[in-house]
């Protein structure tokens, strides 16, 4: 009866199963794996939470870890990444998107799958450039494609000058997937230009039609292009000088911040109407100290965040917070992470990482980009 059942029927099926009982279904019969392969692909931010992807800080790597939340283990897995280093940057419809390891090499970015290791290098800009920064979006998020539909954003970095050298770049481009071409779609203020290469770690948040990145220079400062206009603004960041480490995420669609100061709170706001920041949450009191030792020193934390769940964490082999959406209640609740010290009995040194959320995708993803 399993073996005769309709695709669509199947596949409605699997969209109930985690991605770790997926792998198993996709190995009992071919029937099964291609529906798994080239159906749509299930809807698992429906039905099942992200999982948390630890890979080394300075990139280069052969492998990762994976937090699996189902079962709260941890997992080695291989990523397909090709001949050169590379850096990650972000998650996109269950994949990841890396550029070169060092900033002096010119920027070309990369997909890869990290559950299936598939792996694709985008086209080359159409202006050489070094270190610039990086933004992201989705477009249909939540529309189930075997390939995810996005555009990537490219501002500032190094370019090289008509007389020699090199000289900081004031143009934008944008990437779509839907026609795999970069276009060159404005310029942008030199003085953002240099903020954005020299101070700017990339992560970058979209919402209501503004895509952001966040300067790491203190004072920290968020600058945003709005998409529709092709104008810049600032805001500023509150208690922009007292920070120890700040970060900008989602959530519910709206542009979120966290941050720490010295010997005091991690603080969660949300960006209102006239541009104001409105606290929304703050770190419980024991789970701040349990994350930070004991110590009162927010200096090494960073953050991660996609819409329904966001992460602080430091390094592979501490504990790590989460707050995440629990749709069934209703509300957002705190929960603890342990560090990732050893992997079926094999003891992990311990190094500073990148961390990513993503949902996991077993199909094709990248077959028709």
């Amino acid at each position: 009866m399993w073996n005769n059942l309709p695709f669509d029927l199947l596949a409605n099926i699997f969209s109930f199963l985690s991605p770790d009982s997926l792998a198993r279904a996709m190995s009992a019969c071919r029937h099964w794996h291609t529906c798994a392969n080239y159906l749509a692909p299930p809807d698992t931010r429906r039905n099942h939470p992200a999982w948390l992807l630890a890979l080394p800080a300075r990139g280069g790597t052969l492998s990762y870890y994976a937090h699996n939340p189902i079962d709260n283990s941890w997992h080695t897995i291989p990523l397909g990444l090709g001949p050169n280093p590379a850096r990650p940057l972000a998650t996109i419809g269950g994949l990841i998107l890396f550029r070169p390891t060092t900033t002096t090499t010119a920027l070309q970015l990369a997909v890869c799958n990290p559950f299936t290791t598939q792996f694709r290098r985008l086209p080359m800009l159409n202006i050489a450039r070094t270190n610039p920064a990086v933004g992201l979006i989705e477009l249909d998020p939540t529309h189930q494609v075997a390939s995810p539909n996005f555009r990537v954003y490219v501002a500032g970095g190094m370019s090289e000058a008509s007389r020699g050298g090199a000289t900081y770049e004031p143009t934008l481009e944008m990437y779509d997937s839907k026609s795999d071409t970069w276009t060159i779609i404005g310029s942008m203020p030199v003085e953002f230009s240099v903020r954005l290469t020299v101070w700017t770690p990339n992560e970058s948040v979209y919402s209501n039609g503004v895509l952001y990145w966040m300067t790491s220079a203190r004072a920290y400062s968020v600058m945003g292009f709005e998409i529709g206009t092709n104008n810049w603004r600032e805001l500023n960041v509150p208690m922009a000088d007292r920070l120890e480490f700040a970060a900008i995420v989602p959530r519910n669609g709206k542009l979120t911040l966290v941050g720490g100061t010295v010997n005091g709170d991690a603080c969660i706001w949300e960006l209102g109407e006239g541009e104001r920041w409105d606290i929304i949450e703050k770190v419980p009191f024991e789970l701040r100290v349990r994350f930070l030792k004991g110590k009162g020193n927010w200096g090494s934390t960073k953050c991660v965040g996609i819409d329904g769940i966001m992460c602080l964490y430091r390094d592979i082999g501490s504990g790590m917070l989460v707050w995440r959406e629990v749709v069934d209640k209703g509300r957002w609740e705190w929960f603890w992470i342990e560090g990732c010290s050893s992997v079926k009995g094999k003891q992990l040194q311990n190094f500073p990482i990148k961390g990513l959320l993503l949902h996991p995708n077993l199909g094709s993803s990248l077959q028709n980009m």
